[in-house]
């Protein structure tokens, strides 16, 4: 394709990209470097006959010019991204020189809300990601497997959790494993301890969590190998078949080396996906026990009658700056996949 004809063509896609994409990236970047103005103060003094006693006040119109003239706000540079609400640069070198061992540092690391949120979402993110490829994979193969005359219906349930709404799948789920619903009140029944609650414990939240994710992103992955299984060249499996391969040796060199291009697709949309996990936090309540960079940034964003625009905004260059390094090494591997083919 020539130069010229290939530019026309990417031109509404470039323009998209940048309006909706590059734009508002920089306008959220320019406005983590601003926080509020500080008020105007006026400072009178009150004299009587037993001296003069000070006063401060605020001046209301004086403030509001001010805010009126940089409606942005007083820069601050990259002082957001260093303060204790995020990077905690200060902090965390005050800690390592007071630390008594590595254990001790990590314990006050975790106290810092930022790092708190990174690890829980790192977590998810580390744990739903891999369950999901490989029993999005499992399920493909078994569904792959089946009649033609049960296929439609294994596809169909197969797909529910997809169906349902984030909001109101996690909301369901809340509710079974209240003490009253039936996965709560059947833990306690095992365990003959009326008193336990999920809900309640920090280790039993982030596996009820997790555990909804892989539930509700599954179908996913699983549809998307589905439909690569079809694409698998039937000769090369008869071929294999002839010399004598196993299914497992036949599943392991043959049909997982062709889907490679549709695991990496479904790795990058999954690492996306579950680093900005937020939906499930919200719906289960689980501010107490876990907090994620999405709900850091939305706790910011309603903060009553003062939202911190600085601070949701720095928070989400730093997510994106996370999700860029998470994607780099999944996008370094397919571009030698591609430049291997190439060649």
């Amino acid at each position: 394709m020539k130069h010229r004809t290939f530019f026309w063509f990417i031109l509404p896609t470039l323009s998209a990209m940048i309006l909706f994409i590059a734009l508002p990236i920089v306008s959220v970047f320019i406005q983590s470097l601003f926080v509020e103005h500080e008020q105007v103060l006026i400072v009178t003094e009150s004299c009587g006959p037993f001296g003069c006693t000070p006063t401060t006040t605020i001046d209301a119109e004086a403030t509001a010019q001010l805010r009126e003239e940089k409606p942005l706000g007083r820069f601050n540079g990259l002082g957001t991204y260093f303060d204790r609400s995020h990077l905690a640069i200060a902090e965390i070198g005050e800690i390592w020189r007071s630390t008594s061992g590595i254990g001790h540092f990590l314990a006050e690391i975790m106290d810092l809300k930022f790092y708190a949120a990174l690890v829980f979402t790192l977590t998810y993110t580390f744990v739903v990601t891999p369950l999901v490829l490989v029993f999005g994979m499992a399920i493909a193969v078994g569904v792959n497997n089946l009649p033609r005359a049960v296929r439609g219906l294994a596809i169909f349930i197969s797909l529910l959790p997809f169906l349902v709404p984030t909001i109101v799948g996690s909301m369901i789920l809340s509710w079974m494993v209240d003490g009253d619903g039936v996965i709560g009140a059947t833990l306690q029944s095992i365990f003959n301890d009326p008193s336990l609650s999920i809900k309640a414990s920090t280790p039993l939240m982030w596996i009820m969590l997790m555990v909804y994710g892989v539930w509700h992103t599954l179908p996913f992955s699983f549809i998307t190998f589905y439909a690569g299984l079809q694409t698998v060249p039937q000769d090369t499996l008869e071929a294999a078949r002839v010399d004598g391969a196993s299914k497992w040796q036949t599943m392991i060199s043959v049909v997982v080396p062709h889907l490679m291009p549709l695991v990496s697709f479904v790795t990058l949309m999954l690492l996306m996906d579950n680093f900005r996990v937020l939906e499930p936090l919200v719906s289960f309540q689980a501010e107490a026990h876990a907090q994620s960079l999405s709900t850091f940034i939305v706790s910011d964003l309603i903060e009553a009658g003062n939202p911190l625009y600085a601070s949701a905004g720095a928070t989400s260059i730093l997510t994106i700056i996370g999700v860029a390094i998470l994607l780099t090494p999944v996008l370094i591997r397919t571009w030698r996949d591609f430049n291997a083919k190439a060649h």
